[in-house]
């Protein structure tokens, strides 16, 4: 939903509210950040794991974890970025980065009910490695009371891309400096088994390890 705090004021272009290009970032960034301020007016930003089912973004964490303990029942606000490449210009200034983000505002609530809470966990551990939930140990009654889940709706939450080559001003188009930009993606390396695996383990159960890379 487009909102004044989700309205972008800087570069609107490359902004976007479609659910699918917001949701299509966070279920492909491994990894977000929290920002919010406490009830003492400390602001705190911590990174996190997450994991999206439907429209509501699920934050996981330790039960002892200030941040998170502070998070629930307040106005937070999450980001999730994908770095895509870098972009190397004719000018200093005009030096930037491929990426695709998403920021989310709202109210993070504490998950208190057990079925929304299994659900949550589970997804968070398909969003870390899709198919990994059905071969490994669920979490027991001990452990479920032991992590702390925040829910957080997409109803106010904007995406913003950029992607392309450098944007010289007119008058430094003929500099003699190379221009143009440089292609990142994450590649998974060989799975490395525990040292301490238990005779008669699986082998490595050929995970699906790619995440939707895509070329800037």
């Amino acid at each position: 939903m487009k909102t004044d705090r989700t309205t972008l004021r800087r570069l609107p272009e490359r902004g976007s509210h479609d659910p699918d290009t917001v949701e299509g970032i966070l279920d492909e960034a491994l990894i977000c950040h929290l920002g919010l301020v406490d009830a003492e007016g400390r602001p705190f930003v911590i990174p996190t794991i997450h994991a999206r089912i439907g429209d509501v973004l699920y934050l996981h964490g330790s039960p002892a974890s200030r941040a998170l303990r502070a998070g629930s029942g307040v106005d937070a606000c999450v980001v999730a970025t994908i770095v895509d490449g870098l972009v190397l210009a004719r000018s200093a200034f005009h030096h930037s980065m491929n990426y695709r983000s998403v920021v989310v505002y709202g109210r993070a609530e504490k998950v208190e009910d057990a079925g929304e809470k299994g659900a949550a966990l589970e997804a968070i551990v398909e969003h870390v490695l899709a198919g990994r939930s059905a071969g490994t140990r669920a979490p027991n009654e001990k452990e479920v009371k032991g992590t702390l889940v925040l829910r957080l709706t997409l109803a106010e939450a904007s995406a913003k891309v950029r992607a392309g080559g450098p944007l010289d001003d007119e008058e430094d188009m003929g500099l003699p400096v190379w221009a143009g930009h440089v292609p990142l993606r994450m590649v998974a390396g060989d799975p490395v088994p525990a040292a301490d695996l238990v005779a008669g383990a699986p082998p490595w159960p050929d995970y699906e390890l790619g995440r939707g890379e895509k070329s800037p």
